[in-house]
């Protein structure tokens, strides 16, 4: 006697399946970019001095790695970009919030915010350096002001999607203020949060970027591919690019994860 297989385990296979092939699929460009920069290097297309080839940035990575400043570039690079978008994305909820829930706060605020938002974020940067220097802080705050955006519109527009027909039921059976949020406006809006947090970890990535190069004081990969460039050191700059790519792409993924997993339950 057979036993029978589990009914999920068929959907399983196939989800497996096509996440596999996607994944494959998306490995096609850049493996070709990789091969393209390797035959331009070695077949004289440019100039090696500007275009070094894959093994000769390898081995300054091992370089790099025996030193410890890699380490060191990278995990300063990481903690100030978790750390201001930890602040900015629990200030962008906050306010979006506030802003979802207080119509005297959307009649005051919401005109010059969105006035605000039109603004690009490395306009802030001179004032930010102003204000704050070039130290820690100031990267930190440009950083959080990236994550803050984003994270604050998508709230916003989270808590204005609750269905009209819950917020009368709600009304009726005489909920107060606390439990009309947690039972209605934020399982309406957990979405839109969701995808708001998304966006501004990717922000807050390239707001770490556009931070570490236009403010060069203390360690991390902007400053790396700064010290590289001045050196002319092409190596080193092609690595901290690499680096900054693959970190970028990593993060991107596990927020996307992230969000998956947490809404699974609309898939239920």
């Amino acid at each position: 006697m057979t036993l029978a297989r589990p009914a999920s385990s068929a959907p399983s296979r196939r989800r497996f399946r096509y996440l596999s092939v996607r994944a494959r699929r998306g490995l096609v460009l850049p493996a070709l970019l990789l091969l393209l920069w390797e035959l331009s290097a070695h077949l004289g297309w440019v100039d090696r001095r500007f275009l070094p080839p894959l093994e000769q940035v390898a081995a300054t990575a091992l370089h790099e790695l025996r030193d410890g400043d890699l380490l060191l570039h990278l995990s300063a690079s990481l903690s100030r970009n978790l750390t201001g978008f930890a602040i900015g994305s629990a200030a962008g909820v906050v306010f979006g919030a506030w802003l979802g829930l207080s119509r005297t706060a959307r009649e005051l605020i919401n005109p010059t915010f969105n006035a605000l938002k039109q603004i690009a974020v490395l306009a802030w940067i001179p004032l930010i350096s102003i204000w704050f220097g070039f130290a820690e802080i100031a990267k930190v705050t440009f950083i959080a002001l990236a994550a803050f955006v984003p994270v604050a519109l998508n709230t916003f527009e989270g808590m204005g999607s609750a269905p009209p027909q819950i917020l009368e039921v709600a009304r009726s059976l005489c909920l107060s203020r606390s439990q009309t949020l947690r039972r209605v406006y934020l399982p309406a809006a957990v979405p839109s949060i969701l995808t708001g947090i998304h966006l501004g970890l990717i922000y807050a990535w390239l707001a770490t970027v556009a931070a570490e190069y236009f403010m060069t004081v203390g360690p991390g990969l902007g400053g790396m591919i700064i010290a590289g460039r001045e050196r002319f050191d092409m190596d080193l700059v092609m690595l901290g690019v690499v680096i900054l790519g693959a970190v970028g792409y990593g993060l991107n993924r596990l927020a996307q994860w992230a969000e998956e997993y947490l809404l699974r339950w609309r898939d239920g």
